[in-house]
């Protein structure tokens, strides 16, 4: 019963992502999340080779492009990201 109930929840949250993933620009990514960290990579290309990062403000959000191009995202702090996106939408 727990494994089913487990599976359930898994896919159900993984298809709340579904129409986020399909729209990537790559059509394909990596993701790598460090727990210990608390830091989700997402890889557009593999291997990145970034040459440039760029912050998003009060984000937590890194930008890595190669040349122009985006190549990765690194999400700081992942584990309370949507939390805290919640909060600020409310309070617009």
């Amino acid at each position: 019963m727990a494994q089913g109930a487990t599976a359930a929840k898994t896919i159900a949250e993984i298809s709340e992502a579904v129409p986020h993933l399909i729209r990537l620009p790559t059509g394909r990514a990596w993701i790598d999340y460090d727990r210990e960290a608390d830091v989700l990579y997402i890889s557009l290309n593999r291997p990145q080779k970034a040459t440039d990062t760029e912050l998003l403000d009060d984000e937590g959000i890194l930008l890595r492009y190669r040349g122009k191009k985006l190549v990765g995202i690194t999400i700081l702090e992942a584990s309370q990201h949507r939390k805290s996106r919640k909060k600020a939408n409310k309070l617009q």
